[in-house]
Parts: structure tokens; sequence; C-alpha cells
């Protein structure tokens, strides 16, 4: 065993389980001060008993690493492992047909980890490409990017896929959706994009007729291509009700403007409900399953929304991310 591997591979399973990122961050931590050392320094210190002078490593994750100094199986990965939640749903083979993600966020907005952390973890979950939409500025709490900031991100993207390839990293943006239904980003750098999902964060109870007409402008924008989280609801916690809309009239939009409807795989979210994924299905909509991640474990999350298409019938072809990462940039071009 390695340890920083076990550290990363504890954060990980601890973020699929909606840990805090405080939690989380602390294994990461101990696992780069690990990286950090000189050869055979790591079990120098483990036999001195000073893991813990090192920047980043506490008790509990000096613990983890003297277990695997000592090729034990650390006593805090195997409780990790039978706690309750750990275990995902496989996904059938509608899981194994997805070859990226076209909803994760990283720490340029409100996620917890740098773009190239979410690249190595969908790698490792046999991804051949993920896209990067990170919030709008309307959506301050979430650090959305100014126009600067996202033209920032996307030299730091080209710079990445050049040591990635050939997996690759989608340029994108969560684009807030305004209460007139305008987009909260400037247009012309919408269409540098390889992929704009859509999304209402602001007015979730705007009146029926007026959040249908919202939707309705800006699934008709050509710079969209995926609606997301289209209720906006929320089904742990305390919870939030659904949004009110038309949603006959807004999938007959998407299906005539060849908008994708996001089959949102968070825990909270399981966005739509499956009545209305049925309605989506039945007008002829395609789809997107994403993890809407926000840290490298939970982009192990999609299996959720698998499971719940499949139970509405929606087919694998119907699914963006069954596509190669070429030919879903071309089908968000045309």
């Amino acid at each position: 065993m390695d340890a920083a591997r076990v550290l990363r591979q504890i954060a990980l399973q601890l973020e699929r389980v909606g840990e805090p990122g405080y939690r989380v961050q602390a294994f990461r931590r101990a696992a780069a001060a690990v990286d950090a050392l000189a050869p055979g320094e790591l079990a120098e210190r483990a036999r001195a008993g000073t893991l813990t002078t090192l920047s980043g490593v506490g008790k509990t994750t000096a613990a983890i690493i003297a277990d695997v100094v000592a090729g034990r199986e650390p006593e805090y990965l195997t409780r990790l492992a039978g706690r309750p939640g750990q275990e995902l749903p496989d996904g059938g083979p509608l899981r194994a047909a997805l070859r990226g993600d076209c909803h994760t966020h990283s720490d340029w907005s409100d996620g917890a980890s740098p773009i190239e952390e979410m690249a190595e973890a969908a790698i490792a979950l046999g991804h051949e490409w993920i896209v990067l939409t990170d919030h709008s500025p309307r959506l301050t709490v979430a650090n959305g990017l100014s126009a600067e900031r996202l033209r920032r991100q996307l030299d730091v993207v080209g710079r990445l896929n050049a040591e990635l390839k050939p997996f690759r990293v989608l340029t994108g943006i969560e684009v807030d959706i305004l209460a007139d239904g305008g987009l909260d980003q400037d247009p012309d750098l919408l269409a540098e994009l390889d992929l704009v999902v859509a999304s209402v964060h602001s007015k979730l109870r705007m009146p029926a007729a007026e959040m249908t007409r919202r939707m309705l402008a800006a699934v008709a924008n050509p710079r969209v291509n995926v609606l997301g989280h289209c209720t906006g609801r929320l089904v742990k916690g305390r919870g939030r009700p659904e949004s009110e809309f038309d949603a006959g009239a807004v999938f007959a939009a998407c299906r005539e403007h060849d908008v994708a409807v996001e089959i949102n795989s968070r825990p909270e979210r399981l966005d739509p409900p499956r009545r209305l994924l049925r309605q989506a299905r039945e007008a002829g909509c395609r789809f997107a399953i994403d993890s809407d991640a926000h840290t490298p474990g939970q982009l192990g999350w999609q299996p959720y929304g698998c499971v719940r298409a499949t139970e509405c019938g929606v087919e694998s072809t119907d699914v963006l991310n069954t596509m190669t990462a070429d030919e879903l940039v071309a089908w968000a071009r045309d």
C-alpha cells in the first residue's frame, strides 16, 4: 500500500457520502505532505513517532500512515468501509456506456479542488472527458467567474489538456438563467465554450407562468446546450420544493431547440423527479446524466442518475455522455 494513495482514497470515500469539505481536505493535505518527503523519510518518521510534526499531518492521518508503513490495513479505512452509504448503485449498462460528465465544478468557483485533481479523479473512473462548468458571475455566493476570470480559466485548461491527453477537459460554464430568461455571461464568450449548462439559481418560487417564460427564453438561446437541474428541488435536509412551470412547454422547447435535459445525480437533488423525467423522455428530449460534482469523490455519483434514467426508459443513444469528446463538441456547436 502507498500511504498518499490511501489518504486520497479515504478523501474520495468521504466525499461520496457528503462529509464536510474541511474534513476531506485534511486527508488531501496529509497526502501532499507524504508526497513531499524524501525517499525513506516516511518510514523513519513512522518509526520515530514524528509524523505529526509534519505540516498537514494530524493524529488521525498519522495513525493511518503508520498502519500503511507497517503493512497493516488502516483501522480508519476499515471503519469507513463499514459505514452506511458507502456503496453506490452500479448504474447498469447505461453507466458503462458513459464516456464523461457534462457538469463539474472546481475551486475556481464553489468546488473544493483544483481542475487537475478533478481531471485525475475522472480518469480514475474511466472517463474520457469532463466538461468544466464553474458558475457565472451573478452567483456571488458561489464565487462565480467574471468574463476575465473565465478567460484565464480557458488558458489554464488549454495547458492542462496538453499534459493529460488523450483525456480532455472541455470548456464550459453553468450559466445562471436571469429572471428575464437572459444568460449571466458575455454572449461572445459563451460562444467560445465547448458546452453551456444553463440553470435557475434565484427566485425559484416565482409564479409558474413567469418561470415558464424565463425557462423558454433560456432554452431558445442558441448558446444553451443543457438545461440544468430544472426544478431546483432539494430532497435532503430541510429540503426545497420544486419550482413551478409548464413542463410540457419547456420540454417541447428543449426538443425543438435540441437542448438536453439534465438528469442531476447529486443525492440531494435527483432532479428532475421521475414523473418529469418520463415526460421529458416522451417529449423526445436528449439527456445529460451529470454528477454536478464539487469535489473529486462526487464524480462517482453518476450511477444515481443512471438508475433513475433506466427506470424511466431513457436509452443510451439519447444521452450526451455516451458521445466522444469530439462528437459532443460538434453537436454543441451545431
